[in-house]
């Protein structure tokens, strides 16, 4: 017994030690508030950047995250200091909107959270670990000092910025280079309708029947129902629907790919079957299919839009150059803040070397 507790303290006293070590500081931001940067600090950003890369950073690859995490800091609290603030809820907002494109329909903080226990079976703060190596708090306060550094640059650089736009022989350059990847595969616009439970699923589920009855026995088209469902308190929600022939849209509505192929082999003007879900009664109608074809510079990114392959091309490249510019400014807004006024380093040479070397 004696040897256990003996052996069970060494084990806390080692995991106490490397607590210690973590929470050194290796350099101190004093611009305009004292931010120190941690050995922890740089390590969840070191881990982020390996999940990214898929592979490990050497010792110089860690100084120079280092010198990153040092000019985010400098460039975010001379932001601060010009008077630019960033809300918690404008963070929280850009947050959900870059989930929801991921996912591909708009969700709340609270849907989020409940998808990724439900499929992945872990809390937002594991799944953030999983996918960026950073927690969520952690993540946010980068998301918020990204946009900070990115507001000042802008609000600093804005004539310059306003100069940087890609050229046609960019846009068509960028074309044949992912020429292959502008395919449209096979479509579907359908009509859903979504009559949700509330707290009287019995009235929920005679308004569904009656207005499937009105769809599918043609006593209401599909542009009245939408036109209702945006009255007052109308009870229900609808409108078109574009689904893809993949395996991302069956997962997306939660179905099988054979499922998904079923629901592609109904004509036009099928009228689905009254469905009961979990807090929902769904009903859809099919309204057209789009067969799938390679993209050229002319057509549309997406049926019955407006938005070319070229307007697309356009925006990306320009976004893409945009960036650049954004990261080449940061760089030079912070090297010229770098001075000892600013950070003091408390770990330099062969000593930060060996902290580096974990």
């Amino acid at each position: 017994m004696k040897r256990f507790i003996l052996t069970f303290c060494a084990l806390l006293m080692g995991a106490s030690l490397f607590a210690q070590a973590d929470l050194q500081v290796l350099a101190v931001v004093k611009l305009n508030n004292n931010e120190s940067i941690t050995l922890k600090k740089l390590k969840t950003r070191v881990e982020a950047y390996q999940k990214q890369t898929g592979a490990a950073l050497s010792v110089d690859d860690r100084k120079k995250v280092l010198d990153a995490l040092i000019q985010e800091e400098l460039v975010a609290q001379a932001a601060i200091k010009s008077g630019m603030t960033i809300p918690d809820s404008t963070i929280e907002e850009y947050f959900l909107q870059s989930v929801s494109q991921q996912i591909g329909r708009r969700v709340t903080q609270q849907q989020f959270e409940e998808l990724v226990q439900k499929q992945e079976k872990m809390t937002i703060d594991e799944y953030m670990k999983k996918q960026a190596g950073m927690s969520y708090s952690e993540y946010k306060n980068y998301m918020k000092n990204q946009l900070l550094s990115q507001n000042y640059i802008v609000a600093q650089s804005k004539s310059e910025l306003e100069k940087v736009a890609p050229t046609d022989e960019e846009i068509r350059g960028y074309y044949e280079l992912n020429k292959t990847n502008f395919v449209q595969p096979d479509m579907m616009k359908m009509f859903l309708v979504i009559i949700p439970k509330g707290n009287d699923a019995a009235a929920a589920k005679a308004k569904a029947e009656k207005l499937y009855s009105d769809l599918k026995d043609k006593k209401a088209s599909t542009t009245q129902i939408l036109k209702d469902s945006k009255t007052e308190n109308s009870g229900y929600q609808a409108g078109d629907v574009f689904i893809n022939k993949n395996e991302l849209s069956a997962k997306q509505l939660g179905i099988s790919l054979q499922d998904l192929l079923a629901l592609f082999a109904n004509s036009s003007d099928y009228v689905s079957p009254l469905s009961e879900r979990e807090t929902s009664y769904q009903f859809y109608s099919v309204i057209k299919k789009y067969e799938g074809k390679m993209l050229t510079l002319s057509d549309l990114v997406q049926p019955e839009t407006t938005r070319t392959v070229y307007d697309f091309i356009k925006d990306t490249v320009g976004q893409q150059k945009k960036m650049q510019f954004l990261q080449m400014e940061a760089q030079k807004i912070a090297q010229s803040l770098d001075k000892s006024a600013n950070v003091d380093r408390k770990k330099t040479g062969k000593e930060l070397e060996k902290l580096l070397a974990w």
